[in-house]
């Protein structure tokens, strides 16, 4: 299947030329220049808990995009994976440090990442799932991006200038991480019976947690319609479902409670392995 047929199928004609290629957004400060004051009419406390949960969301799906380091179906794979995995990682150091602004306690990405334990953390239960099969990892990667690529468009226009800025780098790295991850669902889907089965079984799997992406509607404090946000995920979803010969399962009657702080028996031991070092030598600096 060629690009050009995804890129219709998703309704993107334009992925910047290469751009998608560069696996991040270069090295210029995002936020240089940027008023980090903020804005009058905000609620503090809402925005550090927002960025709070956003930052989670891919600190978590990094610290699970990790494990892929060696382990993926080819070398191309493993170091696309990999470079996801650190523009996440850069987005939620970001959000982190936009949090401890806000909430006024000065507290930085470290503290967050590291000393806060599971029940913490407010990031989706679709993110803390084991990384499964190939299959799995790319179905995921495919849901969690489309809907977080929803959102930090309309960030784009949020008035917090900090939060507008790290969603506007944001989009330019989900936009390729988008394109990856449904690019591989439709060859899987168009591929052997065998990769078939495997990615049918992903969408099954993964189906149950999609609700809880639009049950969360903190958002629309800072111009995140939730209603548009799903409506653009399940369309997205359907079209690559359908070029990989999918069906896309029946999301009625999936959980909806959105970020309660209730999280799967997987995240806590995932945090045992991600906070280890900082936690046996706290203010560590090499």
């Amino acid at each position: 299947m060629s690009d050009d047929h995804l890129n219709l199928a998703l309704g993107e004609q334009d992925t910047g030329g290469d751009s998608r290629w560069a696996f991040g957004t270069g090295f210029e400060d995002p936020l240089h220049g940027v008023d980090t004051a903020v804005p009058d009419g905000t609620d503090a406390a809402q925005l550090a808990a927002y960025c709070l949960a956003l930052g989670d969301d891919a600190l978590v799906s990094a610290q699970q995009l990790a494990q892929w380091c060696t382990r993926a179906p080819e070398l191309e794979e493993e170091l696309a994976l990999a470079n996801i995995g650190l523009d996440l990682l850069g987005q939620a150091r970001l959000l982190y440090s936009r949090a401890g602004q806000s909430d006024g306690t000065g507290r930085g990405e470290d503290h967050f990442a590291y000393f806060r334990d599971a029940s913490q953390f407010r990031n989706v239960r679709l993110a803390e799932l084991p990384p499964g099969d190939f299959a799995f990892s790319m179905v995921r990667l495919l849901v969690l991006s489309t809907w977080r690529l929803a959102m930090f468009r309309a960030l784009t226009a949020a008035d917090d200038k900090v939060l507008a800025a790290v969603a506007a780098k944001g989009v330019k790295e989900l936009t390729y991480h988008r394109q990856f991850a449904a690019e591989w669902v439709v060859r899987l889907g168009d591929g052997t019976d065998e990769s078939h089965r495997r990615v049918r079984a992903a969408l099954t799997e993964v189906t149950p947690w999609i609700g809880e992406l639009f049950g969360d509607r903190s958002g629309e404090n800072f111009g995140v319609s939730t209603e548009a946000v799903e409506a653009e995920t399940l369309q997205v979803l359907a079209e690559v479902a359908t070029a990989a010969s999918l069906v896309l399962p029946d999301l009625t009657g999936t959980a909806r409670g959105g970020r309660n702080q209730q999280h799967t028996e997987h995240l806590e031991p995932l945090l045992e392995e991600l906070q280890c070092v900082a936690r046996a030598h706290p203010e560590g600096a090499w």
